[in-house]
This record gives C-alpha cells, sequence and structure tokens, in this order.
C-alpha cells in the first residue's frame, strides 16, 4: 500500500519520475484541483489517445497522451488530482513530485471558472516551482450560466502568465490553447510566473538558505526547497537533506536549528498559506465578476440536502427511488429478453434432436453453457442498464459528495476517514473499483479499515440477485407497478444495513487491530450541473454495463458447463451436487438456508453474478421441474425446493455480507501486499453472515415461524 521506494536522493526521484520521450518531444505536465474537468481537458487535446500504467514503484495509476501541433510532438502527462503541493496522500505526493522532479518542460494548471478563487492556491505553488505555466480556466460555460465573468486579459497581468478560458467538454477555446502551448513551448510567447512574496521573516530565512542549497543541488528551485525546509513538510525534508554533503548538511542543519528557536514549522506554514490566500482573493476581486444568484441557489440547495436532520433521509429515499425504478423498469424487458433468448434455446433444441447429437453434448452446450448465459443475459441486463445511467446521472449531478459530507460526522465516529464514503459509493459499481478508490485515503490505518469494509457494500453482481429475490417474494401478482415500492424498500433496508455494520466493524478495527485516530480531510462540494445526458447513458452503458455484463458471461459460460457436469454426474443414487448439497445441509440450516444456496456461493466465488444462475440449475437438475422460460418461473423453481420468506430474508443477508468474489480478493491482495489482510477480508463478511443468518433463523424457530 501507499509508497514502496525510499528517499534515495533527487537524482533518483528525477530518474523516477522521467518520462520516456524521443528527441524533439516536448513533455507537458497536467495538474489541477479534483472536479475542475482536468481529465476532459486531457481528452480534448490527446484525442482519447492515451495509455494507463502505474507510477513506479506505487499503486497510483497514471494517464498519458501523444499529440501534435504543426510538425511538433508533445506528450500529456495527466497527473492526479490535487488541491496542494503540500502533499498528504499518495496521490498528491506522484503530482507535486512529478511537478517538482520531472523532466516536464511546461505546466498546464486546470481551474474552474465557478471557483477560481480556491483553485487559485494551486496555481501560485506551481507558479513558485516552474517557470513554463499555462492557466487553463476551464468551464467557462458554467460560469457563464452563473453570471461568472473571468477576465483573462487582467489574469495575465496579475499572474505572469499565459492564461486561457476553455470549455472542454465543448472543445471551445481548445484550438487557442494548442496554438499558446505551441508559442510557448517555442520561445515566442514567455511565461514569466510572479512569484509570491511571504512575511519579511519568511524571506530573510529563506534567503539564508537558499544560498547554501543552490551551490548544492541542481535541478530544481532553491527558494521552492528552501520554502520546504522551513515549514515542515518531512515528505521531502528527507529527500533534499539525503543530497546534501555531511559537512553541508551540518552547516543547514544549524541554520535551521537556529531558526527554530525563533519560529516554529506550523506557524511558518499557516504564514505561507495565509499570503497565498490572501493573494487568490486579491486576484480574484480584480479579474473575476459574478452575480450571486447562482451561488446563492447552490447553498439554498445543499441547506436542505446537506443538513443534518435532513442529508441523510434524503439520500435514503434518493436510493429507495432509483432501486423502484429500476425495479419496475427491468421487469417487462427481463421477461422479453428471458423469452427471446430462451425460445432460441428450443430452436437449438430441435437442431441438437435433429442432427443426432449425444445427450451429453447436448446437454453441456444447451442446457449447461447456453441456459446460464441466456439467464444471466436475461436477469442482469436490463436492471443495470437502468441503474448504473441513474447513479451517473448522480455523479454527473455533483450529488455523490454531498453523500460523502452526511457520512462524514459518522464515519468520524467510527474512528474511520470521510473519504471512505466515496470508496464505498464506488463499490456500488464493483467492489474491486472500490477498493482501489480507497487510495484516496491518506492515512495508512484508515485506508486499510476502507478496504476491509468495502466489501459489505452490494456490487453489480450481487444487486441483480438482491432485486431477483426481493422482487420474487414481495411483487404480488395482481399489482406488480404499485408494490414494486415493497422489493425496492426490502434492498434499500439491505444497503443501509450494510452501512450500518461498515460503521460497527470500522468502530471495532479502530479499537483493536488498527487502534488510532480518525484524520481530517478537505472536501469539495462541486456546484450542481445538468448533467449532460447523452453522455452519462453512453458512459454508463458502454463502460459499466457492457462490461460487467461482459465479465459476467465469460464467468457463467465455464460455471454453466460445469455445474451441469457436477449435476448429471452420479455416485449412487445422487449427482456430485447433490451429495455436496446434502454435506452442507445441516450448516445451511441452521443459518435459515439450505445445501443447495450454500454450495452456489462456494461455487460463485469467481463472480458474485453467478450465484443464482448455478443455484437455478442445481435445482432444475433435482426434480420433476426441468425447465426455466421466464423470470416468473424464478418463484414457482424457488418455493418448488422448500423456499419461505425467512428463506429469502436470509438468502438477501448471506448475498449481502458473504466473502468478496475473486476479483476483488486479488485487488485487495494486490493493494495490502499481505495475504493476512487477504484472507480477514474474507473471514469478516463471512463471519457475520452467519452470525446474522443463525440469529434471524433462530428467532424465527423460537417465535413458530418456521
Amino acid at each position: 500500500m501507499g509508497l514502496t521506494y525510499q528517499s534515495t536522493g533527487i537524482d533518483a526521484l528525477t530518474e523516477m519520475y522521467k518520462i520516456q520521450k524521443k528527441q524533439g518531444e516536448y513533455v507537458i505536465a497536467l495538474a489541477g484541483n479534483p472536479n475542475t474537468g482536468k481529465s476532459t481537458v486531457f481528452n480534448a487535446l490527446t484525442g482519447l489517445k492515451q495509455h494507463t500504467g502505474n507510477w513506479p514503484g506505487k499503486t497510483v495509476t497514471n494517464a498519458r497522451g501523444e499529440f501534435k501541433i504543426g510538425d511538433k510532438d508533445y506528450i500529456l502527462v495527466d497527473l492526479p488530482g490535487t488541491y496542494s503541493l503540500f502533499s498528504s496522500s499518495a496521490e498528491e505526493e506522484v503530482a507535486r513530485n512529478f511537478i517538482c522532479f520531472g523532466n516536464s518542460d511546461m505546466v498546464i494548471v486546470v481551474t474552474d471558472a465557478t471557483c477560481l478563487e480556491r483553485n487559485l492556491n494551486l496555481v501560485y505553488q506551481v507558479m513558485e516551482v516552474k517557470d513554463n505555466v499555462i492557466l487553463c480556466v476551464n468551464l467557462i460555460d458554467e460560469a457563464k450560466k452563473k453570471g461568472i465573468v473571468v477576465d483573462e486579459n487582467k489574469l495575465e497581468e496579475k499572474l505572469g502568465i499565459p492564461v486561457i478560458c476553455t470549455a472542454a467538454r465543448s472543445k471551445i477555446g481548445i484550438d487557442k490553447l494548442k496554438e499558446v502551448i505551441n508559442k510557448v513551448s517555442q520561445g515566442k510567447i514567455k511565461s514569466l510566473p510572479k512569484k509570491t512574496t511571504y512575511k519579511d521573516y519568511i524571506e530573510n530565512i529563506v534567503e539564508r538558505l537558499q544560498m547554501i542549497i543552490s551551490e548544492k543541488i541542481d535541478g530544481i528551485n532553491p527558494r521552492w526547497l528552501s520554502l520546504r525546509l522551513i515549514d515542515g513538510d518531512e515528505s521531502i525534508t528527507d529527500t533534499i537533506l539525503s543530497k546534501i554533503e555531511k559537512e553541508d548538511k551540518s552547516v543547514l542543519l544549524n541554520e535551521l536549528k537556529k531558526i527554530g528557536y525563533c519560529y516554529d514549522k506550523k506557524q511558518i506554514r499557516d504564514d505561507i498559506t495565509c499570503t497565498i490566500y490572501k493573494n487568490a482573493e486579491y486576484v480574484k476581486n480584480i479579474c473575476v465578476k459574478s452575480n450571486k444568484s447562482s451561488e446563492n441557489r447552490d447553498r439554498l440547495i445543499d441547506k436542505y440536502v446537506t443538513s443534518r436532520i435532513f442529508g441523510i433521509p434524503i439520500m435514503i429515499a434518493v436510493l429507495a427511488l432509483i432501486l423502484w425504478i429500476t425495479i419496475t423498469g427491468a421487469n417487462i424487458p427481463s421477461n422479453i429478453i428471458a423469452g427471446i433468448l430462451f425460445g432460441f434455446q428450443d430452436k437449438l433444441t430441435m437442431w441438437f434432436t435433429s442432427v443426432g447429437a449425444p445427450k451429453w453434448l447436448y446437454g453441456v452446450i444447451v442446457l449447461g453453457l447456453y441456459r446460464t448465459m441466456a439467464w444471466v443475459v436475461s436477469v442482469m441486463l436490463p436492471p443495470m442498464a437502468i441503474f448504473f445511467p441513474l447513479f451517473t446521472l448522480l455523479e454527473d449531478l455533483g450529488y455523490l459528495p454531498r453523500v460523502a459530507f452526511n457520512m462524514d460526522h459518522l464515519f468520524k465516529k467510527a474512528c474511520a476517514h470521510g473519504k471512505q464514503c466515496l470508496s464505498m459509493c464506488m463499490g456500488l459499481g464493483c467492489n474491486s473499483a472500490g477498493i482501489i478508490g480507497c487510495r484516496i485515503i491518506e492515512s495508512p490505518r484508515e485506508r486499510l479499515i476502507a478496504i476491509l469494509t468495502n466489501n459489505f457494500m452490494p456490487c453489480n453482481g450481487r444487486f441483480p440477485t438482491l432485486i431477483a429475490i426481493s422482487s420474487v417474494f414481495l411483487v404480488s401478482q395482481s399489482s406488480k407497478t404499485v408494490s414494486n415500492i415493497l422489493p425496492a424498500i426490502s434492498v434499500t433496508g439491505i444497503v443501509i444495513l450494510g452501512i450500518i455494520i461498515t460503521l460497527i466493524v470500522s468502530k471495532v478495527l479502530s479499537k483493536t487491530l488498527l487502534k488510532g485516530y480518525p484524520s481530517s480531510f478537505t472536501l469539495e462540494l462541486p456546484p450542481y450541473r445538468v448533467p449532460q445526458v447523452g453522455k452519462v447513458i453512453y458512459t454508463s452503458i458502454i463502460d459499466r454495463t457492457i462490461f460487467v455484463l461482459a465479465r459476467a458471461v465469460s464467468v457463467a459460460a465455464p460455471a454453466g458447463i460445469i455445474t451441469w457436469i457436477l449435476a448429471n454426474v452420479y455416485i449412487g443414487n445422487l449427482s456430485i451436487i447433490g451429495h455436496a448439497a446434502m454435506f452442507l445441509q445441516p450448516f445451511a440450516h441452521l443459518i435459515g438456508l439450505d445445501g443447495y444456496i450454500l454450495m452456489a456461493f462456494i461455487l460463485g466465488i469467481p463472480a458474485n453474478e453467478i450465484v443464482l444462475p448455478i443455484l437455478i440449475m442445481s435445482y432444475l437438475s433435482t426434480g420433476s421441474m426441468t425447465d426455466f422460460q421466464s423470470i416468473d418461473s424464478l418463484r414457482h423453481i424457488l418455493v418448488y425446493h422448500g423456499w419461505t420468506y425467512l428463506t429469502a430474508l436470509n438468502m438477501l443477508l448471506f448475498c449481502m455480507l458473504h466473502w468478496p468474489c475473486a476479483t476483488t480478493l486479488l485487488t485487495i491482495k494486490k493493494e495490502t501486499g499481505s495475504v493476512k489482510w487477504t484472507v480477514l477480508s474474507a473471514l469478516i463478511p463471512t463471519g457475520i453472515a452467519i452470525v446474522i443468518c443463525f440469529i434471524t433463523a433462530s428467532a424465527a424457530r423460537i417465535l413458530g415461524l418456521y
């Protein structure tokens, strides 16, 4: 987890962050705060011609792309979003180190025109390190809608660097940005950043240190290094000191010691930060004119959306509404797709019969492979095609950061990090992605807590099972549209239970295996934006729905074949599946399930998507009911095999809480680098799932309900 290299001097850092380039190529670093449209600018410049990988020795992903302007080749490196070069996370350290030690020839800082003052903090810090800096003021279309006007000429005058206003989503200003990049690279436009002047006592200290550093260290701005030495940025201090010769190091330490008698590092850091923010406020007041009405609108909405009283109820209501729309909207297309796919199964049956194919071949290909894939597609595709676009719309609207804001105080009480909520939201799409998303948490302790508890959020592989089981047992046949609210409420309740368990387990871990106190963090609430519906639908369907469905089908196909073989190879009077189910039956009965359900979960370790198809195939191989032609027949199959409302409840609970899938476990191993934490990430949720299911089953038996 985190950084895996040791400080070995500035030369080593320079080599680590060096971008491989051909002769004549020009390297540009693209920096900016999160939510400024930096990646959109990156895509607009490179035309999506990007390559991704990991920074050497790190788990932080980088993206780089190439583009041409005239006959000149450029390499654009998209740095992780950062609020400051005072690094506090792996991502921020990567951004800072590449700007300071990488071989970039220019830095483009992308800012948000609707909140320029806050973004200028990073601009001033970058100007202290680099001379060739371009300011890209993005999202001017949104600023215009809010009555915000940015005077780029005045901004250029105050900062001393080229300023370009863009709306990257609609390609406005991108051609002008390319033109300026080309002119700066050829020296036709000079970037002369106006350096920040700090309080006299800081300037005096910096002048003394700068003389020593400039003599001994090349390739980095000595003024910036001096500032970092006195403001207490330990992540860079050790590197600086390791490069200096022993005698000179002694002189420098003596200077620092003298300084330390008069000033503390916190005071210096506060004064540096205060000066930068005052400059940003001054420049904003001169260069930006704004209409307060849109700002007041956002504040009015946030008054309710982020309030202690209404914030969490609104969040629950929004989730329930999304699930209700998903369940209601998925019923009809699921039945239509099932009718088509299982109708084609009949055609395949006729063809295999007509050519006299062996019964085992028909069973493996049609009843094993094809029928499993048909079930996965008909049940998973419609809910995902509805749920993912709706969830992405909330993302594009700017609501998800508000969810994290609402949950922050709860995570603080659980001694966990507020950003854990954001990684949980990623887990709703895929727990593996949620685990990777935990990189945004600076503290290794809190990052590990987030990794160990991410599985308590239902992923795309578990949602179809949760929705299908809820729909089967809670939707009345007489009034499906009205009663779809019941399964929506039940799935919402399951998700809330997952959040509660996440908080409880986080608290327990923070008091036992991972003791510590919660750390603070900065969470930017972006302005509300009108979602790009077309882009959202395209992205969610292509990047999420089709990707997840393809993965599910690729895993379901071999699983279907194996399951059919196990269901049709007999030892005595029972198939192999039957023997396995009978072996698991006593334990499964204790927790309110049956042996076939537990076996389906075990065989479904490769991917959660295949648990229900395996279960159905196992059931269909055991009795007189030997076919599954539509989603409506699922209820009859389950009831025929002894399912009750208690079985459905415990199935939902176990599905929600059990071990992570194989992909997620491999991701946990990669992120933590530890077998111990990977094993615990499987044992903790499984143990909780067993205990909760045992309690519900025991309570039902005591009350005579089972």
